[in-house]
Order: structure tokens, then C-alpha cells, then sequence
């Protein structure tokens, strides 16, 4: 049979680990910040596409980004102007297309993605698209006679010092990068119109080596009208090698935006006499909560569709006051079982937190202190006619509302706007409050009254500071799941059966004996 206490503790750790699974995966999972006033970089990266137009039938198609490991995809959005748009997805991937019957002049055409870094994001997607070995690249073809003896020169150099295909392509970029290079390099970077990009991949896929570019975009703020950058990709028996053709192999840059993986181009046109394709990148700073709300209903969350935020704000602004009840019972649980504060009653010091937080506390103390002591005068004198319960608190409530009138009045005159901060909720506190003193003064005498009210107070302020915190407010409406740890801690306290801190503090002379 197992022990009491230890169900307890059992109990006590299921919760808490229920409740500490249910927000871990919340924060790394669906992106939900952990603190308030938590802010994340988001990027617009504006493809910027200008136009010179021939007078006829004209067609532009842009490769459309999709996402990948650490960047998410937050909205896309083109822009038309005069011409027709349309999406259209292939085996190849996907494209956005502008036409026009007739198009004469220039113009310009756009496209804007807003993506965000997020390191642990991993979206599905194809891997095996857009690998190349030798369509598109006939050696044959491409060079003369004297340039393809230069190629098997350097393809034979570059084998020499080469264990694999990636090793090959690092050594590739590495001898069309050196200070001195050699008379077949040379020869071959004195062919006019070609790159050093094109020469590299070329004699790659004259090797029949599979690989593909990777165009894409650094996200950094400022950048107007850049090219894409082109790195490359060599494909590996367990892994893929990426490299930089001025630095050699490189791991991908965090910030590194992917527009497309592939050795076709980004953009074609038709009947256009002149296209360029520029990029700019503008950073701004959004509130982390903002974004897992609008992404959650973007993706269509069924974890996040029965959150708190689904509710009307009515209902919200209720809930986040509700929520921070269980705090405010923890600080009670602690003071009263640890500490050994006496109070009023269980929860009035709860109560009495929640009234401060409506009115602040400084304005808050001064209407507790400045109510209570007229109302127990009051509530003194009307003991002395011997009126019933019902009665009398109801007396006492009708005083209560009408000091508070007073003193709304006076404020406002005054000009102090924290006492018109009273509403029907404190009224009530502070008229319980004064009924549970004064039937204490009667049957416990004034000192005994004095000390539960001072202590209820104590735990009252207390509770008030840990319930009126920025974060703890976003915590516990965020992570309504966070109660099961607040749960979980009240058991295991509520099983404490030693000494309280008064009591040590109170028994200290007879140790020194």
C-alpha cells in the first residue's frame, strides 16, 4: 500500500511535469514568448523586378520561395499593377506569373515575402528538386577545341588533391580563386561573357557530379536593389556540401534567406526587351505574441484554437484577473504554513490584494485604513442597538458606499484620480472586511483583532506585488497550464506538518538555554 505521502509527491510531480511539457512545447513548438515584452525580428525581402516592355504579348515568371530550416514564411504578397497574376505549381516548383496582351514602355513588378528566423523551425519539403549533372551543361558545346583541353587539365589537377565530390569542388573553387593561378584557369577566365560560377558548374557536371545552386538573400537590414547570392551545393553520400565560390565550403549563414534551390533560373520572360531582378531587405520588430496569435490562426492550430486568446476580451480581461486568484492562494499558503502569519479568515487577504490592485497600492492602503477605521466605528455603534446580522452588515455596506462617495467627491476636486479608481468589487471586500474585524474584536479581544488584521494586511501587500507583475500576468494568461504547478506546490506545502518560521524565530531563547 502506498504511503500518503507519497501519493502526494507523486501527484505533486505529475502535475508539475504536465503542466512544464504543456509550455515547453508551446514555446518551442508553436512560438509562444515566454516573456510580455518579448520582440522578434521580421524581415520583407521585396524581389524588385524592372521592366522594358516590346510592344506585344509579354509573360514574366518568378520562382516563388518556399521555407526551410530556420526561416518561416509569414505572408506573401504580389503586386501587379496594370498586368494579370496568376500562381501556377510544377514538378519543378513554384512560380508567380505576370502577363500583359500588349506592353510597351517600362515598368516595374514586385513581390514581397515576410519571413522571420526561428532557429528550431523545420518545415517539410522536397529535398531532392533541383539537382543537376549534365543537362544544360553540353561541354561539348560550350567551349572550343583548345578551351576543353585547358578543362581536363584542371579537372586532372583537381582530382589529384580530391578524395570525393566535395573535396573536387573545393578544390575547383579554390584554384579559380588563387592569386596566381594557373594557364588552363586562366584560359578559361579569359572566355568572354562566362563567369567564374558557370565555369565552376560546368566542369562539375562534366564530371557528373550532382549539384545545385542556392540563390537567396542575406537578411540585413537596409539592403536595396541586390543581387541574390549564389552559393552551391554538391551532393554527398551521407551529407551535402555547401560552398561559397569565393570562400570555399561554408556552413549556411543563420540570417541567410533561400529563395531557390536549383540550376534553373530564378526569372524568365517573354516578349520583354529588358528584365532585371533586384532584391531589398527591410528588418522590423514585432511583438513575439503577435506573431504565434496570427500564425496560429494562419496554420489553423487546434492546440492554440482552445487558448484564452480565442475568447471574446470581454471574457479575457475577466480571465486575467481570475488567473492571477491561485497566485495570490500560493503566497497565502505560504505565509499562513511556512511563515505562520495569522489572518483573517483563509483567503480575505486575497481578496483584499485584488482590491488594491483596482486602486493601486499607496491610494489603495489610505482608503483601506481611512474606510475601515470609520467603518468599525460604525459598525461599533451599531452593536450597542442590537441589530441583527443581516441587518447590520447591510448598514454597514450602505456607510461603506457612502464614505466612498465622500471621498470620490473630495478626490476629484482635489484632483487626485486614484480614489475614483473604487468600484463595486472593493466595496464589498473592505465591507467583509470590516464585519469579520469587528466580530473578532468582540470575541477574541482588540489585540488578537490587531494581529490578524496587521497580518492579513501583510500577506495582503505581498500578494499584491506577486499578482501585479507584468510577468506574471502574460505567464499565467498565456500559460493557463502553469496553475498545475502552482497546484502541485500548494499540495506539497500543504503536507508540511514542522516548525513555521514564527515559531523558530518565537522558541529561540529556550535553545540558547
Amino acid at each position: 500500500m502506498i504511503s500518503s505521502r507519497l501519493q502526494i509527491f507523486i501527484i505533486a510531480m505529475l502535475l508539475a511535469m504536465s503542466g512544464l511539457f504543456v509550455v515547453w512545447y508551446k514555446v518551442v513548438f508553436l512560438g509562444v514568448p515566454l516573456t510580455p515584452h518579448d520582440k522578434r525580428s521580421v524581415f520583407t525581402v521585396t524581389a524588385e523586378i524592372d521592366l522594358e516592355g516590346e510592344g506585344g504579348p509579354s509573360s514574366v515568371s518568378l520562382r516563388v520561395p518556399t521555407e526551410h530550416k530556420g526561416m518561416k514564411i509569414l505572408e506573401r504578397e504580389g503586386e501587379a499593377g496594370d498586368f494579370g497574376m496568376t500562381t501556377s505549381t510544377l514538378e519543378s516548383g513554384s512560380f508567380l506569373q505576370w502577363s500583359k496582351r500588349k506592353f510597351e514602355g517600362r515598368t516595374k513588378l514586385f513581390y514581397k515575402v515576410t519571413v522571420t528566423p526561428e532557429a528550431l523551425y523545420n518545415p517539410k519539403v522536397r529535398s531532392d528538386m533541383g539537382w543537376e549533372t549534365q543537362t544544360g551543361y553540353d561541354v561539348t558545346q560550350f567551349w572550343e577545341a583548345s578551351e576543353q583541353a585547358a578543362a581536363e587539365g584542371i579537372l586532372n589537377d583537381a582530382w589529384e588533391h580530391s578524395a570525393d565530390a566535395a573535396s573536387l569542388a573545393a578544390q575547383l573553387i579554390a584554384m579559380f580563386n588563387a592569386k596566381m593561378p594557373s594557364d588552363a584557369v586562366k584560359e578559361l577566365l579569359a572566355k568572354k561573357n562566362e563567369t567564374t560560377v558557370t565555369l565552376i558548374t560546368a566542369l562539375l557536371a562534366r564530371e557528373k557530379i550532382p549539384f545545385r545552386k542556392v540563390r537567396g538573400v542575406l537578411l540585413e537590414d537596409g539592403q536595396k536593389k541586390r543581387r541574390a547570392s549564389t552559393l552551391l551545393e554538391v551532393q554527398g553520400e551521407n551529407e551535402n556540401a555547401l560552398f561559397s565560390f569565393k570562400a570555399g565550403r561554408i556552413s549556411l549563414p543563420k540570417q541567410f534567406f533561400v529563395w531557390y534551390r536549383g540550376n534553373g533560373p530564378m526569372m524568365t520572360s517573354k516578349g520583354i526587351a529588358k528584365a532585371r531582378l533586384r532584391f531589398s531587405v527591410s528588418e522590423s520588430k514585432v511583438a513575439a505574441s503577435m506573431l504565434s496569435k496570427r500564425e496560429a490562426l494562419r496554420q489553423g492550430s487546434d492546440f492554440l484554437n482552445f487558448s484564452l486568446d480565442t475568447l471574446p476580451s470581454s471574457q479575457q480581461n475577466a480571465f486575467k484577473k481570475l488567473l492571477l486568484l491561485p497566485i495570490g492562494a500560493l503566497v497565502v499558503v505560504i505565509f499562513r504554513i511556512l511563515i505562520g502569519v495569522r489572518t483573517m479568515g483563509t483567503f480575505m487577504p486575497v481578496l483584499i490584494a485584488l482590491a488594491f490592485i483596482q486602486t493601486t497600492l499607496v491610494s489603495g492602503l489610505l482608503m483601506f485604513f481611512a474606510i475601515l477605521s470609520s467603518g468599525l466605528i460604525v459598525r461599533s455603534y451599531l452593536s450597542r442597538l442590537q441589530l441583527l446580522l443581516v441587518a447590520r452588515i447591510s448598514a454597514v455596506i450602505i456607510v461603506v458606499i457612502s464614505i466612498m462617495s465622500v471621498m470620490s467627491i473630495v478626490s476629484f476636486k482635489l484632483g487626485i484620480d486614484e480614489v475614483l479608481k473604487i468600484t463595486f468589487f472593493p466595496m464589498i471586500i473592505l465591507s467583509w472586511t470590516i464585519e469579520r474585524m469587528s466580530i473578532l474584536w468582540e470575541e477574541a479581544g482588540g489585540k488578537e483583532a490587531m494581529i490578524q488584521g496587521g497580518g492579513s494586511l501583510i500577506v495582503a501587500i505581498a500578494a499584491f506585488f506577486a499578482m501585479d507583475n507584468s510577468f506574471i500576468r502574460h505567464l499565467t494568461f498565456t500559460f493557463p497550464e502553469l496553475l498545475l504547478i502552482v497546484l502541485s506546490l500548494v499540495i506539497l506545502i500543504g503536507r508540511y506538518t514542522g516548525y513555521r518560521l514564527s515559531e523558530l524565530i518565537r522558541f529561540a531563547p529556550l535553545a540558547e538555554r
